[in-house]
């Protein structure tokens, strides 16, 4: 298969059904159902595999079009975002992909859309090519979107759709005295970088809800060096922390021993520079010892640092980490 790295590993994957998003209309998907299109894991191939309309396939699979037009689909995203790029995942389909799509976006502020919408292109039909990764930029990135209109030519199957970007939300609207997730992936919190994650992305920190399972967090691999595992987020909005939470559901016989927090209010350089930037920030939660399979709150424990934008979880000396709330109020400063 065709792979290329992916460009866009500092956004978040806006098309993530784990986020809420959901195709709300579709053509056609007689073979595979559309909304496995969305879905995170990465596609698989189950040999054999047969069901009442085909070959199973993971992914969206329309019917092959004995008349003139082409299939197309329209998904909600969780959360409103900016979108920078996409990558059309073309895994497994080898003489059933699409030759080519494209992709059109709108932004309703209430709802879902209507004959009357406007869709606004933001790729231009692209070449497609089987059992691939296609990586694109897209135009307008400086406005954000709601909905997605995914174009395939004439038919055919589509296994991921990916759609970096991030997440938009209006600030305005949260309260000065509301307490919210400020690392949260729906607002706005991304991962930027980590020292290890062999088992599990640190993307997942940050995602709705409780992991289902061990994969479903950040795992590292086992440590056969001195030193320790850490992973740096960026806070959707500066703000000021009152409580932390460090779930390590699942994790076992591999959760870590204990963690520390380091935070920093960043106004300067770039985020190819957030790594050493971090070894100088200020401990926002000293050293803490952990249990399997549970969630640790600590707000007592907190040092008062002030509004923050980043922070490093370090945990000591590696294993996994479910979730990772920063719970706090906005600083509009």
């Amino acid at each position: 298969m065709q792979t290329t790295s992916n460009p866009y590993k500092r956004t978040i994957n806006l098309a993530d059904a784990r986020l809420g998003t959901q195709a709300i209309f579709v053509t056609d998907d007689w073979f595979a159902d559309v909304n496995r299109m969305l879905q995170p894991e990465p596609p698989v191939w189950k040999e054999g595999v047969f069901d009442d309309n085909g070959k199973w396939m993971d992914g969206w699979e329309s019917r092959r079009k004995r008349f003139e037009g082409y299939d197309h689909a329209i998904i909600r995203l969780g959360v409103p975002g900016f979108i920078r790029g996409v990558d059309i995942d073309t895994s497994y389909f080898t003489g059933n992909y699409p030759p080519s799509a494209s992709l059109e976006a709108c932004f309703c502020a209430d709802g879902d859309p209507t004959a009357q919408t406007h869709w606004t292109p933001i790729l231009p039909a692209v070449d497609l090519q089987g059992n691939s990764h296609h990586f694109h930029d897209t135009s307008h990135q400086d406005q954000p979107w709601t909905h997605l209109r995914f174009n395939i030519y004439p038919d055919g199957g589509v296994a991921r759709l990916r759609v970096y970007g991030m997440p938009y939300r209006d600030w305005s609207d949260v309260a000065d005295d509301e307490q919210i997730d400020l690392a949260a992936a729906l607002n706005g919190g991304r991962a930027l970088a980590c020292s290890d994650e062999h088992y599990g992305t640190i993307s997942n920190l940050i995602n709705p809800g409780r992991g289902v399972n061990m994969g479903d967090g950040w795992e590292t691999a086992r440590r056969r060096t001195p030193g320790y595992d850490w992973a740096i987020l960026s806070l959707g909005h500066p703000g000021v922390v009152e409580k932390i939470i460090v779930d390590t559901l699942h994790f076992k016989g591999n959760y870590p021993d204990s963690c520390s927090i380091q935070a920093a209010y960043v106004k300067g350089g770039t985020e190819s520079q957030i790594e050493t930037q971090s070894l100088y920030w200020k401990e926002l939660l000293p050293s803490q010892k952990l249990q399997m399979h549970q969630e640790h709150e600590f707000s007592l424990e907190l040092n008062d640092l002030g509004p923050i934008t980043h922070l490093r979880l370090n945990i000591f000396p590696d294993g996994g980490v479910s979730r990772l709330r920063i719970l706090g109020r906005v600083y509009r400063g």
